[in-house]
């Protein structure tokens, strides 16, 4: 009994730690690519150019995570959950120390930013198959009713490993120039190390999913995960669409706003990285609280108020970040977050539910993924586009965001329309015609 009443609470904190790992070693990348990358690797005499591809790479690393989604997905249903998830941690943490081992362009040249958009291809099929394994190692270890609330620890990762990333690329960027591009740009992803060896620990102390193992003994794991989840594609595009922007707000404000800041408005690198870290560790408080509130007043209806906020919260933000003060940055941003925190905190517990469990971890993994491919790797490419060529005017850059948080606002509201809502405000399982229950 004991065991069973702490397992929860364990793949809670399993969950969680992983995810952070995870995060930290992709923001990691994604900070680098808006402060360092472009010269280190993609040199030229055009900033703009040298900037544009190094989110290219970054972009890069999204549109393998739908490979990682189907991989570990088809893993996580016909082996388990655990064990998928043990092996997309190893890949990222090995990936991520080996880019802070490479030459860069001078010392190698068109060789290292060759090895550098592979080793981000892999970064991508591990989150690919990470974030719906770790949803679901929490999601369903909960008690009844408690869905929602145990899957935002996985989502709560993003938060933390930003908060971590942060720290990091705000220490080193205190180092001279020099310095900084010599070797203090390594340290952030060579400590990616030592958080995998307590990463690894951790989740290896959890047990496999009560649910997967259910289906594993009644001798029901799909053969075929794929092709069976894609029995669901209405539902699988509503959820890529109720993806978008829990996806394309968090990055447009975590990523392409240091790079908007910095380069476009011409602010102090070290500044708005301190001021990124404070929202960071606002987007973890978000996070828990929007859980807290999904629990208690329902995930649909907590979904599409934030989804509300989102739709007009870029007309204060953009104004508040041109104004170029370090209150009026966190202000600014901070105000987003309350909205893509919140949203992103619940959307993960809203989508799988609706999934019946053989097929659960790839039908929700490819909704995710290839959201993240579109969504997430085009966010920062196309506001930099815009952002060249319409700054200092920053109303084009808002409705790219509003527009983000209108699309995934209707495809809640039709899911919950088409699928129904239990007690709890959150999605009922659907099947598709043909589909066999879990």
């Amino acid at each position: 009994m004991g065991t069973s009443v702490k397992q929860p609470k364990r793949a809670a904190l399993a969950s969680f730690v992983g995810t952070t790992i995870e995060w930290y070693d992709f923001y990691s990348y994604a900070t680098a690519a808006a402060i360092v990358f472009g010269p280190l690797f993609f040199p030229g005499e055009n900033r703009f150019i040298s900037l544009l591809a190094s989110f290219g790479s970054f972009a890069v690393g999204f549109f393998a995570r739908p490979l990682g989604g189907v991989m570990f997905g088809y893993l996580g249903d016909r082996f388990g959950r655990k064990r998928s998830l043990l092996a997309t941690l190893m890949l990222m943490a090995v990936s991520t120390v080996a880019i802070g081992l490479l030459p860069t362009y001078a010392q190698a040249g068109a060789i290292a930013p060759i090895l550098l958009v592979l080793l981000r291809v892999l970064q991508g099929i591990a989150v690919g198959g990470e974030w719906g394994g770790a949803v679901l190692l929490a999601g369903e270890h909960a008690p009844e009713g408690k869905r929602t609330f145990f899957a935002s620890f996985a989502q709560l990762g993003s938060a933390s490993g930003l908060i971590l990333s942060m720290l990091a690329f705000g220490a080193i960027s205190t180092l001279p120039k020099e310095d900084l591009m010599n070797w203090g740009w390594r340290l952030p992803f060579l400590a990616s190390a030592v958080l995998l060896a307590v990463g690894f620990v951790i989740r290896a102390s959890v047990s496999e999913s009560p649910e997967f193992e259910e289906v594993r003994k009644r001798g029901d794991t799909a053969q075929n995960p794929v092709r069976e989840a894609l029995k669901y594609w209405p539902l699988l595009l509503l959820a890529i669409g109720a993806n978008v922007y829990g996806i394309a707000g968090v990055y447009f404000s975590n990523i392409f706003m240091i790079s908007y800041a910095t380069q476009f408005l011409s602010l102090d690198r070290s500044m708005v990285l301190q001021c990124m870290t404070i929202v960071a560790v606002l987007q973890f408080v978000v996070q828990l609280a929007a859980a807290c509130f999904a629990q208690r007043f329902g995930t649909t209806r907590v979904l599409l108020i934030t989804g509300a906020w989102a739709a007009i919260v870029p007309f204060v933000m953009l104004p508040l970040v041109h104004a170029g003060t370090p209150l009026s940055i966190t202000v600014g941003v901070g105000l987003a977050t309350l909205a893509e925190s919140g949203y992103y905190s619940v959307v993960a517990g809203f989508v799988s539910g609706i999934f019946v469990a053989r097929v659960r971890y790839t039908a929700i993994s490819i909704a995710y993924q290839v959201c993240g491919a579109l969504a997430g790797g085009l966010t920062p490419l196309v506001a930099t586009v815009i952002a060249q060529n319409t700054t200092p005017q920053w109303w084009p850059l808002a409705l790219q965001y509003t527009s983000a948080a209108i699309l995934s606002s209707v495809c809640v509201w039709l899911i919950a329309r088409r699928v129904g809502t239990d007690n709890a405000g959150s999605p009922r399982e659907a099947l598709p015609r043909g589909a066999r229950t879990a």
